[in-house]
């Protein structure tokens, strides 16, 4: 069986908006979609804005990152997300 690693950048609609808020409606949608969360590492973009960047895993073919995405953007708090990279871990 082989897994999946993603990394999944989610932008927030303004620096005001609660990152605490955000990662935990992401958290809950990754862990339904049956990902294990690796990291989540908050970056710093322009205009006291940050994005939240997370790693997760699981298994390739039950894992959707499209639909992982769809679920976190119905969050009015969520401007955008983007998956940065998908890796194949064999193992």
């Amino acid at each position: 069986m082989a897994e999946v690693i993603i990394k999944l950048r989610v932008m927030p609609v303004s620096p005001e908006s609660d990152l605490a808020k955000i990662e935990q409606f992401c958290r809950e949608k990754i862990a339904a979609a049956g990902g294990k969360l690796h990291s989540i590492v908050p970056e710093e973009m322009a205009f006291g804005l940050k994005s939240l960047t997370f790693t997760f895993f699981g298994d390739e073919k039950t894992l959707n990152p499209d639909k992982i995405e769809e679920a976190i953007k119905t969050d009015k708090h969520v401007s955008s997300t983007e998956v940065v990279d998908v890796r194949r871990a064999l193992g």
